[in-house]
């Protein structure tokens, strides 16, 4: 028997690993000239801001999500057969602005999980790669104090390697391939407070399992292949940005729009409805003296969940800047 994990919280969460990271490992290979000591606008896949035309963000996240709780449906219980649940990865992440006007990102997170107590074995791997555009569609100056950008997003994600997702609490995903859609909206007053947001739907595919027939949701399927519902996210977020300093804190919210909770002593399936409410915090700071390199820091608690684990998750990084 096995427990409930933050799956929905771990393809988000992996998004969150994702969300403040970047890759700094090619910037030593490519020909560049470094940008200079101006202020650079913290950007990452999940806010609303842009870089500048041919600015190259790139770097690498490590993130650490655990729990010893979780939500079987409505009802919150632990597990004595798993204990602690432990997701880890290391995500690099390179971001790119075209132009002023749109901005495309790559991300890619390695995962491995384990679990504290029983037998079940950790699973590891690369997961889903993320493409991401990000399209500014609007740009006015409000009260002749603050800048709003309005953004048009779209991107997929797919997975890299042949992981499977029929064995939660331990799987690194769920193997659907993913489109994006995102309206999102970012208002910055000139003393450096900002909220930041957007609404997002994910398309999600179906998945394909090592086995002829499941049973979910009530019904019996003679079949290896699940439909997977859509999921709906919304994210908001206040905080103050200025100099070398972005310090965000917000509130982002999963609702998987169809499937069904987990049985009663069973493990997670992959199609299952997963809800969850997370409080995040970050910092963002250039390091002195060395003024291209950006250090990432992160926190993340799921408040309140549908058959996901209470999660508490740490992340830590860097970033570097640079012009083509």
């Amino acid at each position: 028997m096995h427990s409930r994990p933050g799956l929905g919280a771990l393809l988000r969460r992996l998004a969150a690993c994702v969300r403040g990271a970047s890759p700094s490992l090619f910037v030593a290979a490519c020909g560049l000239t470094i940008a200079g000591t101006r202020p650079i606008a913290a950007q990452t896949l999940e806010d609303a801001e842009m870089l500048r035309a041919r600015e190259v963000h790139a770097g690498v996240m490590y993130g650490s999500s655990s729990w010893n709780e979780y939500w079987e449906g409505t009802v919150k219980r632990s597990n004595g057969n798993v204990g602690t649940v432990e997701t880890q990865s290391i995500a690099v992440h390179v971001g790119y602005g075209v132009n002023q006007r749109l901005t495309m990102i790559a991300a890619l997170p390695y995962v491995w999980t384990g679990a504290s107590d029983g037998v079940l074995q950790g699973m590891s791997g690369r997961q889903d790669l993320t493409l991401l555009a990000k399209y500014r569609v609007a740009n006015p100056l409000v009260a002749g104090r603050a800048r709003l950008k309005v953004l048009a997003v779209a991107g997929a994600t797919m997975p890299t390697s042949d992981y499977t997702p029929d064995f939660l609490p331990m799987s690194i995903g769920l193997q659907s391939k993913n489109a994006i859609t995102r309206v999102a909206a970012h208002l910055q007053d000139r003393t450096g407070w900002f909220v930041d947001g957007y609404a997002e739907r994910l398309w999600r595919s179906n998945v394909t399992l090592d086995r002829s027939a499941y049973y979910t949701d009530g019904q019996y399927f003679e079949t290896n292949e699940v439909s997977m519902p859509d999921v709906a996210m919304y994210r908001g977020a206040i905080g103050w940005q200025r100099g070398i300093w972005c310090i965000p804190v917000g509130i982002t919210a999963q609702r998987t729009l169809g499937g069904g909770d987990i049985r009663r002593q069973d493990m997670p399936f992959v199609s299952n409805r997963m809800n969850h409410t997370t409080a995040h915090a970050e910092l963002m700071v250039f390091i002195p003296g060395a003024s291209n390199l950006r250090l990432d820091l992160g926190a993340a608690r799921t408040l309140s969940g549908r058959n996901v684990g209470q999660s508490t998750s740490i992340m830590a990084g860097f970033t570097y800047v640079f012009h083509l």
